[in-house]
């Protein structure tokens, strides 16, 4: 298996989307991730987990807490829960020679108190529902669990594995599922299952016993499906009257005027509405009648006014101008004396004094409203107001009308309410029918229910009984070829039997070796441990002296005791061929420095072919940073905002080119 890549999406710490390209190459096993403490290394390996194995995941920072109100907490705190997160992780794996690449997302979103979560798993870049719909299961055929959890650990915690119990649960656990021996004791089980069920295909009189027994229980059911099923006839017919007795309640009732009666509440209300608009309508009217509308009725009047008013106009403005005409004539004669004929000159003079004359007359006009300029124009916006007025009043009759028609309405069907005491009798009639009705319904959904159910268990009875039949024929016809299987299950059994001893012993064998070894490249005390020994029953670790003794894991360092581990942990993954990637959080925690240098240079180039580590400054520090350069694909740094509590992922490594704003 090779991861490619991981990408969190509002998980945790990690706000909006953060991807790591964890691709690597031959020689170049090492994805390098720094991180000071409280920036979400762990959170890191957690959602490797997590998109693996959804709800079995084995996440540090989980604890009790329900799988439900894990993934509720482990949304970002600024994003939105409906929203939602998102893990989405791409490797590749090999199958019969061909490669064949997954990309598997894990997403979950809030909303209300509903959690929602969907995996959606693409082979191929094909999307695969049968897969995402079982990835459960799927997931264990290409990492079981138990077998993750032995590559993805957190070094501050593997010390525990020096302990002779852990160590032995582990050992156990690996050699079984990792190693393939569990492969054998399936088959070893499955064979003995195949010859119990011959065993018990050969007793006859079992066979004509249950046959018996299933008749008996067949007819039972019989007679209980017939039973309900003249249940459910019986109350059809019931109900059946009870719908006309239902019907002719309700007809009755609309007969009396039961309709009116229930909405005389709802009339009432709308009567009490009508009459509120029809008075306010009314007053609007009044308030129309006593401003300028009864001015409609002098309308002729009005006209002459207009008249006389547009007479007086015109005398003042012909007053105004005769004495400016006079002037302007006297100057235009003047000016034309020298320019025209005296016969010419004389037509000008008569034009002038005849227009003059004109003009004076209408200016002698009678004035009898003598209307300031103020006054002519309230009169010239008289007309406007007077049609405004008009066109209201024309609204509001047409809306009186329309209400006192509705009102009109709603007091004749409240008139045909009838009484109370009247109804009160056709409303217990309906009421009693209905609650029959409902009665009898509720009834026959439960006989129907049991009658259902019956027919059910008469169908898996008559199954059974069908099966045990042929059963009994096929054991009588298959006699000899069932001897023949038992027979055949006993000595392949006795072969697997010496099979598996074996392939343990090869196993322990290698594994003892390759742990010891692992031990022995890692620890700077060369000669501390001298041999490691490894039980093929309890599977318990010994290690034994330079003087031949056994040695008690208690008389190792803390450091010593974590480097035992991750020899245990090491040698496992030697013996298994080194397939699966190994992810490591905070690697070299109680290790002095000659240890982290023993690790650095032998443990992780060697690892695996893609090995993860999740480290703080102190760890891979500058030091041991040049003595593994060589081995590092990929750097990242885990840079967290202090202010905003979420973390981003940044290429490079503290003290390498393009992390220097991080270091």
């Amino acid at each position: 298996m090779l991861l490619r890549n991981i990408t969190l999406e509002d998980f945790g710490a990690y706000r909006g989307k953060q991807s790591l390209n964890l691709t690597t190459r031959p020689g170049k096993p090492i994805i390098l991730i720094g991180g000071l403490n409280g920036c979400g290394k762990t959170t890191l390996l957690d959602a490797i987990q997590l998109v693996l194995y959804g709800p079995r995941a084995r996440c540090s920072g989980r604890g009790n807490r329900s799988y439900d109100s894990y993934l509720r907490e482990s949304i970002n705190r600024q994003a939105d829960p409906a929203g939602g997160a998102s893990l989405t992780l791409e490797f590749s794996i090999t199958v019969e020679g061909e490669e064949r690449r997954y990309k598997l997302v894990r997403s979950w979103s809030v909303k209300g108190k509903t959690l929602s979560e969907y995996v959606t798993v693409m082979v191929n870049e094909k999307f695969d529902r049968v897969i995402s719909e079982g990835w459960a299961d799927h997931v264990e055929d290409l990492l079981p669990l138990e077998i993750g959890s032995l590559f993805f650990f957190d070094g501050e915690k593997i010390e525990s594995l020096a302990d002779p119990d852990r160590a032995a649960a582990v050992i156990e656990s690996a050699v079984h599922s990792l190693l393939g021996v569990n492969t054998v004791e399936q088959l070893r089980t499955d064979l003995l299952a195949l010859q119990r069920r011959q065993k018990l295909t050969d007793e006859d009189q079992d066979a004509v016993a249950r046959i018996r027994e299933l008749e008996e229980r067949h007819q039972q059911l019989q007679e209980e499906v017939e039973s309900a099923h003249a249940k459910v006839a019986a109350l059809r017919s019931r109900i059946d009257i009870a719908k006309v007795q239902l019907s002719d309640a309700e007809y009755a009732f609309e007969k009396d005027g039961g309709g009116l009666f229930e909405r005389r509440k709802e009339l009432e209300g709308q009567r009490k509405d009508v009459a509120k608009l029809l008075g306010a309508t009314e007053e609007s009217l009044v308030n129309l009648a006593a401003g300028a509308l009864p001015l409609r009725l002098l309308s002729e009047q009005i006209t002459a006014v207009h008249k006389q008013a547009a007479v007086e106009q015109q005398a003042n403005e012909a007053a105004q101008v005769l004495d400016i005409l006079s002037t302007r004539d006297q100057e235009l004669l003047d000016l034309l004396g020298g320019l025209l004929p005296a016969g010419e000159l004389d037509k000008v003079t008569e034009r002038l004094s005849s227009d003059r004359n004109t003009r004076e007359e209408a200016s002698t006009a009678a004035r009898i409203l003598d209307l300031t300029p103020d006054g002519l124009v309230q009169l010239a916006g008289l007309d406007q107001i007077l049609a405004h007025e008009r066109q209201r009043a024309h609204e509001l009759l047409t809306a009186a009308s329309e209400q006192a028609d509705r009102l009109d309405t709603l007091d004749r069907q409240l008139a045909g309410v009838p009484d109370e005491k009247i109804i009160e009798t056709r409303m217990r009639d309906r009421e009693e029918a209905m609650r029959a009705m409902h009665r009898l319904e509720a009834e026959l959904e439960g006989a129907l229910d049991s009658h259902n159910v019956g027919k059910s268990r008469r169908e898996a009875v008559t199954a059974d009984l069908e099966r045990a039949h042929q059963t009994r024929v096929t054991s009588l016809v298959k006699a000899e070829e069932i001897a023949r299987i038992i027979a055949y299950c006993d000595r392949q059994r006795h072969v697997l039997d010496k099979f598996g001893t074996a392939l343990l012993n090869r196993h322990i064998n290698r594994l003892e070796v390759a742990v010891l070894d692992s031990f022995t490249r890692l620890m700077r005390k060369s000669g501390l441990v001298k041999d490691l020994q490894i039980d093929t029953d309890k599977f318990r670790l010994t290690l034994v002296g330079d003087d031949g003794e056994p040695l008690d894991p208690g008389r190792l360092s803390a450091g010593e005791r974590q480097l035992l581990a991750v020899s245990l942990l090491w040698g496992l993954a030697r013996v298994a061929g080194n397939w699966l990637p190994s992810v490591i959080d905070t690697p070299l925690g109680r290790l002095d420095s000659r240890h982290r240098e023993h690790l650095v240079d032998r443990y992780f180039p060697n690892a695996s072919h893609q090995v993860l580590l999740l480290s703080t400054d102190e760890e891979i520090d500058e030091h041991l940073l040049k003595r593994l350069k060589p081995s590092i694909a990929h750097t990242y740094t885990l840079v967290h905002d202090d202010t905003a509590f979420t973390t981003s992922v940044e290429p490079g490594y503290w003290w390498t080119s393009g992390a220097a704003h991080v270091a």
